[in-house]
């Protein structure tokens, strides 16, 4: 019979009316008076903590008052860090581009790749032209033009003289040319007869981007300069600098000599790129 009058008392507690009286302590006179019961009170309190949790969830959430909240990072902060992730990204892209570029030239250079391969990367396969299918038969007005350029700018190897009037290419050693410079048959560079242990000489300012020993062209050195001019000089006898160490114009990088299976006598064999295409030297350089 206890248990059944339990849920009543518990509902008359919760519904017993309560007064809430404030006195003035001096003059005991009534201020307020309230009348209460349990089941308001919870009410009332469990309404105040809902609405004290939402707006604090809104200020959290919505504001930036959170960013003062342990945890929490600040927008600038992720702003910052998106940027820098992508930066990160560019450059490992250009680290990527550069690192084949490097590394296809150093792969011809040491002779790794066949003349089937070469031939596929080749600047003439590459603009699908074949050397050997072009008429090079100059017509009398070309001749007459190239005449008049070579007069006015011989030595200017860029489209804009105001962008490189300061940049001169000096040639590497001086001698008879013995095999020149020739599409048709892919010769992309010129041979100077010389003696052996000629100084050879940085044509350019630049940075040496390869320093080693090859089978085919014996000792080679390759040089990086300003406006994605790169210069070879390949059957050298000692190289005097090494990868990575900078260089001046006419400053002594090796000594010419007849190293190589491919050489035939003491000479230099002299290649210049611009921007990946390979160039005549004897247009810009006077070896004589």
């Amino acid at each position: 019979m206890k248990k059944k009058k339990e849920p009543k008392k518990i509902k008359k507690k919760l519904l017993d009316k309560y007064r809430l009286i404030i006195l003035n302590e001096l003059t005991f006179e009534e201020r307020l008076s309230i009348r209460l019961t349990r089941l308001n009170v919870f009410v009332l309190c469990s309404v105040v903590a809902v609405f004290l949790i939402t707006i604090t969830y809104l200020i959290i959430a919505f504001t930036p008052l959170r960013e003062y909240i342990p945890g929490y990072s600040s927008t600038a902060l992720k702003k910052k860090a998106t940027e820098l992730n992508f930066k990160t990204d560019s450059l490992q892209r250009v680290i990527s581009m550069n690192e084949i570029y490097y590394g296809s030239i150093k792969k011809v250079l040491k002779g790794d790749i066949e003349a089937g391969d070469l031939n596929k990367d080749s600047i003439i396969e590459a603009v699908k032209l074949e050397a050997s299918e072009v008429d090079l038969t100059p017509i009398a007005e070309d001749s007459i033009l190239r005449e008049k350029v070579d007069k006015e700018d011989k030595y200017n190897l860029f489209e804009s003289a105001t962008t490189a009037t300061d940049f001169v290419l000096f040639p590497p050693v001086s001698g008879t040319i013995s095999e020149h410079y020739n599409l048709e048959e892919k010769h992309y560079a010129v041979d100077i007869v010389v003696s052996k242990d000629t100084p050879v000489k940085a044509t350019a300012d630049g940075i040496v981007i390869f320093a080693e020993w090859t089978a085919s062209t014996g000792y080679v050195i390759i040089l990086e300069h300003s406006y994605g001019l790169i210069s070879v000089y390949k059957h050298n006898a000692e190289l005097n600098k090494s990868q990575g160490e900078l260089v001046k114009a006419g400053e002594v990088i090796a000594t010419a000599g007849n190293t190589g299976e491919l050489s035939t006598g003491p000479h230099l064999h002299f290649e210049l790129w611009n921007d990946g295409y390979p160039i005549n030297p004897t247009n810009f350089i006077d070896f004589k």
